[in-house]
């Protein structure tokens, strides 16, 4: 019997839907690469290589600029795609792209000018996340790294910042850190760090259970001067964000989801081609996709993941239309980031049951699968704080 696979969430689904960027061949290579970048916990550079060269850095921003003018739905779909194949370089590539799509939006809507910013992405500048940090469980509400307003308009900014993804391609670093001048009010700041100003430097961290290519060593920064011109938002600690900052958490929410969506995909996959191929001594003549047991196990598994594949395709759908959800926004926001990288753990783990004791040997994929999908509910906000929010709205509670 052919085997296939059933479910149109699959790339391998006979009437899946092309990529706008990358060729079934770049998908293979992409593949093939994975398992090195993991074994050897190696940058994935050419991979990186390839991503540029096909424009991809550049899909979400306008096409008058060189870009793919990519909506939030579009891009989501690629960035499954290629986390389905390279879970790794997608989930690494997701820390430039988020701040690509807000910035189109709010330059496009007149409401913040960063044109400069999009200008450098055209130019082929690479952007990364700088806003971990060791002993902050308050996120973007609360920073460690201090920037100190000078008085020509420039910040010197001064911490470290853990998990910087694409620590050895970026350009600029988008960074929050407190602003205390005013110690009565003190605020948070965002900026952009430029990886060649004096006081920047990179101390190799990184050497992680799972999507190990991804680079996310720390980043140091010494009295580093920030120019005004890099300066994107600012707002007092515990209150709203600026328009950029909000709009970044509407890119990277939906975006990180959909990497995780992709590793559970590719994992249920291999499993069900697995079950498919694998005979049975218990059903003679018979394969182990036969049993009555791992049907169930196979149909649990696919009804969790059509649920977060809804969830995601509505959210991004629901972005793009503009859609007012009201002050439930962020909470549909944080719910598809945790159900999503939940689920995903749950699939990753049905699939290794499905498959055997094989799975975990460190030759088949499922074993380097299981071990990326593991750092999904970690991503900021973490699922503590997810539901702290999501209940709070709900009640009325949060401010």
């Amino acid at each position: 019997m052919t085997q296939r696979i059933a479910s149109s969430t699959s790339p391998l689904f006979e009437k899946a839907e092309p990529s706008a960027y990358f060729s079934d061949d770049d998908y293979r290579r992409f593949h093939e690469r994975a398992a090195g970048y993991d074994r050897d916990n190696r940058f994935f550079t050419e991979d990186f290589e390839d991503l540029r060269a096909r424009g991809y850095l550049r899909a979400a921003i306008p096409a008058a600029l060189g870009g793919g003018g990519l909506g939030f739905a579009a891009l989501a779909r690629e960035q499954r795609r290629l986390a389905y194949w390279a879970p790794a370089t997608a989930l690494a590539v997701t820390m430039h792209l988020y701040w690509t799509g807000p910035a189109t939006a709010v330059t496009a809507a007149g409401v913040e000018d960063l044109g400069w910013l999009l200008r450098d992405v055209a130019d082929g500048k690479v952007l990364a996340a700088g806003h971990g940090e060791r002993g902050n469980d308050l996120g973007l509400d609360d920073a460690t790294t201090l920037a100190v307003p000078q008085e020509d308009g420039s910040w010197l900014v001064t911490g470290r910042k853990t998990f910087t993804s694409l620590s050895p391609v970026w350009d600029k670093l988008g960074i929050h850190a407190r602003d205390d001048s005013d110690p009565e009010h003190p605020r948070i700041v965002h900026l952009f760090v430029d990886r060649d100003a004096p006081g920047v430097r990179t101390e190799r961290t990184w050497d992680a259970l799972g999507v190990r290519a991804t680079a996310s060593d720390d980043t140091i920064l010494e009295n580093v001067r920030v120019p005004a011109a890099q300066f994107v938002g600012a707002h007092a600690i515990g209150q709203p964000y600026p328009p950029y900052i909000l709009g970044i958490l509407q890119w990277y929410l939906p975006l990180v989801a959909n990497v995780y969506f992709g590793i559970a995909r590719r994992a249920l996959d291999l499993a069900e081609l697995s079950a498919q191929e694998r005979g049975s001594l218990a059903l003679p003549g018979q394969r182990h996709a036969d049993k009555p047991a791992v049907q169930r196990q196979l149909g649990q598994a696919e009804i969790l993941l059509d649920a977060a594949w809804a969830l995601l395709e509505q959210t991004t759908a629901d972005l793009d239309a503009g859609v007012d959800h009201g002050d439930w926004w962020t909470s549909r926001l944080f719910a598809a980031k945790e159900f999503t990288t939940g689920t995903a753990r749950q699939v990753v783990d049905i699939a290794v049951q499905v498959a055997g004791a094989s799975a975990v040997s460190r030759t088949n994929e499922l074993e380097r699968l299981y071990r990326d999908v593991r750092t999904g509910t970690l991503h900021p906000p973490n699922s503590d704080a997810i539901l702290d929010v999501v209940g709070r709205t709900a009640v009325g509670s949060l401010p």
